[in-house]
């Protein structure tokens, strides 16, 4: 059984995932090739490697007797049989095992005989691969064109490999089966049907192996994640906080955790581990996500802060590549590795399209030196000094006063956190146009500044350049202060638009302005407050935008939607002005969530009123398991143990 792995189980799919590959398979282990919000299929970099694998016994669809356990495991198993009756029971029982490797399926399939005489059964298997990618199986109906592709089915034997080619690019499926089939059939639409016809005596059982084998496009054998490291004695998610509920939900979300470590590149080539985002859709390296993950679980994860560092540092960009949004110094958004991001149909390749990522991978590198070892601060001084370049040039500090970033045609229109759409709005729900200064990059940039003049005194011994990054970031305060505070509404703007207009929508962006300590005590009183109220604290969480506005809607990704991770930022930062009471009632929000669910924290949940639901509505969309809510129970206990640097008061206010 690989290390690490889980599966997750719903009401349509279970999902298998270990090691950067995932499978989401249906109740009785079949997968059958459904696009949408929930695809089926076996995963790897971005492409389906298996997108059919549907049992038939004697030519019937089984009926499932046991769907699939939700253990924390890469494996699965079902209990499958022919649909009986009182009169005539089931011949024939298949118990299914799948278990999730790197970058491979493996199925044990054991048939019982359930008849005292000898009998015989046929057992069929229609297998495909479509190597659809992600981007094509979401619920937008997007269609890209793929001129030159070819599909191709060779006969192996003990199974059948599933070819595609487009021009330079070429993936690989091979299923492989022991006993090999009897017959391997076409079916008239591409796919290959296996077959076994098998005599069992009396009370008998007969087995099978079969392995799907993913060779994705210029991939070598896959790479292992690395070991975690021993952790001798109890596991801290077992330490109590004297909050049991709290505990299993941290519990639950290190398993999670593990589950998501993926490996990555180094600066030296060094494979290391890393926290992919989320599954079904983002199992890959994203910057921000990264980063919040491994600051949530540093104390119980640091290898993920280092990972996150060494691969952030391997892949920020040198040069200026406007098709990426690549500019010297700045820390990527999304690494893609499949055919459509290869052909540059969509631009996640290599894409940078974050305003934050670069301030949140110079908070992380001071925060892992403070609590852990200063080494990577040390061999990373370069990396961080061009992050900080950028943040004063290309970011847009030096000249404009503040981070800021244009819409990218093709790419993501906002680059904060809140990065659909229309996420970043007025009151009434119109989006700010133009190029943005969002608030909550402004909120990083200052913690950025003042943790690595941290690093300059403590690290590098550059007192002159810590003195330079206290003084912008002081300065970077008092206009903050000045330029995004609303003073009738006694709230932070949300950013301010392209012809420096505050763009009034009241968002939960102003907890994270409390986490970075950019707000002097009296705003951020006010902040907490606010964040509390019942427009915005709907009792399950905090919610992304207050109700009472135009811009609200309860079912928005961003405009409405309680996100975990959001409401662990708001946590720390009210914990971090000494706002503790506050700061417990929204960990125990959120905690009831996780006890609604199994103890997993879905990416975000509806914004419903507590009051008005039977429990945390659903957001249709959301990944699950995913990393930031799997780290944000490890950041709410830290949160109510006041575990958080205080704030610093700026010298003077506007």
């Amino acid at each position: 059984m690989p290390q690490g792995g889980f599966v997750t189980t719903s009401t349509h799919h279970q999902q298998l995932v270990h090691d950067g590959t995932f499978a989401a398979v249906g109740p009785s282990g079949d997968i059958t090739g459904e696009r949408g919000a929930r695809p089926d299929g076996l995963f790897a970099r971005d492409a389906r490697h298996l997108s059919r694998w549907q049992l038939t016994i004697d030519g019937s669809t089984p009926t499932v007797l046991v769907p699939p356990s939700d253990e924390l495991t890469a494996t699965a198993t079902a209990v499958v049989t022919r649909q009986g009756s009182r009169a005539e029971a089931p011949a024939h029982t298949v118990f299914r095992r799948q278990t999730v490797g790197s970058g491979a399926l493996t199925e044990r399939l054991r048939l019982r005989s359930n008849r005292g005489e000898e009998s015989t059964v046929m057992l069929a298997l229609t297998v495909d691969a479509d190597f659809a990618d992600q981007f094509e199986l979401r619920a937008d109906h997007r269609w890209y064109e793929k001129p030159h592709a070819v599909r191709t089915r060779r006969l192996l034997p003990d199974g059948v490999e599933f070819g595609y080619r487009r021009r330079d690019w070429e993936a690989r499926t091979v299923v492989t089966a022991e006993p090999a089939p009897d017959a391997v059939e076409e079916t008239g639409s591409g796919a290959r049907r296996l077959c076994w016809l098998l005599r069992l005596p009396p009370h008998g059982t007969a087995e099978l192996l079969l392995k799907v084998t993913a060779h994705p496009h210029a991939t070598p054998a896959p790479r292992p994640v690395p070991a975690p490291p021993d952790r001798p004695g109890a596991d801290p998610a077992t330490d109590s906080s004297g909050w049991p509920e709290l505990d299993l939900a941290c519990a639950r979300g290190l398993a999670d955790l593990d589950g998501l470590r993926m490996a990555a590149t180094g600066p030296e080539g060094e494979t290391v581990a890393v926290p992919a985002a989320g599954v079904p859709w983002f199992l890959t390296l994203l910057g921000r996500h990264a980063l919040i993950t491994s600051l949530f679980a540093l104390r119980d994860r640091p290898e993920l802060a280092h990972g996150t560092l060494l691969a952030l540092a391997a892949t920020q960009a040198r040069t200026e590549d406007p098709a990426r949004i690549a500019q010297p110094g700045k820390i990527v958004h999304e690494v893609r590795h499949g055919e459509l991001a290869h052909f540059r149909q969509v631009p996640y390749d290599r894409y940078y399209g974050s305003v934050d990522s670069t301030p949140l991978f110079l908070v992380l590198l001071e925060a892992y030196a403070a609590a852990h070892d200063p080494e990577p601060a040390a061999r990373l001084q370069a990396h961080a000094r061009a992050a900080v370049r950028w943040m004063l040039t290309d970011g847009g500090l030096e000249e404009h006063g503040y981070l800021r970033y244009r819409a990218d045609e093709g790419g993501l229109a906002n680059q904060s956190w809140k990065d659909s759409a229309r996420a970043i709005c007025y009151a009434d729900g119109s989006p700010a146009k133009g190029v943005i200064s969002a608030a909550t990059a402004q909120g990083y940039a200052y913690d950025a500044l003042t943790r690595t003049a941290r690093l300059a005194r403590t690290v590098w011994d550059d007192p002159g350049y810590a003195d330079r990054l206290e003084e912008t970031a002081a300065a970077l305060q008092n206009r903050f202060l000045r330029d995004f505070w609303l003073p009738a509404d006694r709230f932070p703007a949300l950013a301010l638009d392209g012809t420096g207009r505050r763009a009034d929508a009241l968002g939960s962006d102003a907890g994270h302005l409390l986490w970075s300590g950019i707000l002097d005590r009296e705003r951020a009183e006010a902040v907490a407050d606010r964040l509390l109220s019942p427009a915005f604290f709907s009792g399950w969480g905090i919610r992304t935008v207050a109700g009472g506005q135009g811009a609200y809607h309860p079912l928005s990704y961003h405009r409405g939607g309680v996100w975990p991770h959001d409401n662990a930022v708001a946590a720390l930062g009210l914990a971090r002005y000494g706002l503790h009471a506050q700061a417990r009632t929204v960990a125990g929000a959120i905690v009831d969530v996780a006890a609604r669910s199994g103890w997993r924290l879905a990416e975000v949940i509806a914004g419903y009123d507590r009051e008005d639901s039977l429990g945390p509505v659903p957001y249709p969309h959301a990944c699950s398991p995913q990393a930031w809510s799997a780290a944000a129970p490890l950041a709410l206990r830290t949160a109510v143990g006041a575990a958080v640097r205080p704030v610093r008061e700026p010298a003077a206010t506007a």
